[in-house]
C-alpha cells in the first residue's frame, strides 16, 4: 500500500494545504517518511488522516464557485468498528458544507472493504445538502454491493455502467460535467 499515491496531476489547480478554508490548510507532507498505517501496512505520506484508523483521503480539488469537491479515498471504510463515517462527516464534510460545498465526488478505487453500521450520518449528510449530491465513483463492486445491502445508496449516487472510467484523464470541471450527465440519466 505504501506505493499507492493520491492523484497529483491536479495540483496546479488546487492544493488543500494552500486553501485557507480546507481542514488541511498548512499541512506539510513528507516524501520520504512513512508514518501512517492501515493495520500493519504503511501508506504513502501524501494521504491525509482525519481521525479514522483505517481510512485516509486526499482532497484533490475544490471549486467554491461551483460548490463541488473531488476526494480520493484509500483503505478500509469501517463504520461498524471505527465509525469512519462519523469522522469523515464531522472532520471533513461539515467543514466543506460550511464553505458552500454541496456536490461531493468520492473516488473509491483504493477502498478495499466496507463494513456498515447504521445510516444516520449518511442521512444527515444528504439532508445537509440543499440541491447537492454525493457521487461514488470507481468503487469496487463488492463495496458498492455492501453499501447497497444496507441502503447507503438512498443517500448516494453511482452508475455502474459509467463507473470504472479513467477519471484521471479529465480536468476537474470536465469530470463534474461527466458526473452531472450521468446523474441526470440516473434520475430520468
Amino acid at each position: 500500500m505504501h506505493t499507492i499515491e493520491p492523484f497529483y496531476n491536479w495540483e496546479h489547480f488546487y492544493q488543500a494545504k494552500e486553501d485557507e478554508h480546507s481542514p488541511f490548510y498548512g499541512k506539510e507532507h513528507s516524501e520520504f517518511e512513512f508514518s501512517d498505517k492501515i493495520y500493519n501496512y504503511f501508506i504513502h505520506p501524501q494521504w491525509d488522516g482525519f481521525g479514522s484508523q483505517t481510512l485516509y483521503l486526499k482532497v484533490l480539488f475544490v471549486d467554491y464557485d461551483q460548490g463541488f469537491t473531488v476526494i480520493e479515498l484509500i483503505g478500509e471504510w469501517n463504520d461498524c468498528i471505527n465509525n469512519d463515517i462519523m469522522f469523515l462527516k464531522r472532520e471533513i464534510i461539515d467543514v466543506m458544507i460550511g464553505q458552500g460545498i454541496q456536490k461531493f465526488i468520492l473516488i473509491g478505487e483504493n477502498v478495499l472493504n466496507f463494513h456498515a453500521s447504521d445510516d444516520a450520518y449518511y442521512e444527515e449528510w444528504k439532508e445537509d445538502l440543499e440541491d447537492g449530491w454525493i457521487w461514488l465513483m470507481n468503487f469496487r463492486d463488492h463495496v458498492i454491493d455492501e453499501m447497497t445491502e444496507v441502503s447507503i445508496n438512498q443517500y448516494t449516487l453511482f452508475n455502474r455502467e459509467a463507473d470504472h472510467i479513467n477519471w484521471r484523464k479529465f480536468q476537474p470541471l470536465d469530470l463534474l460535467s461527466l458526473i452531472n450527465v450521468n446523474r441526470l440519466e440516473r434520475i430520468t
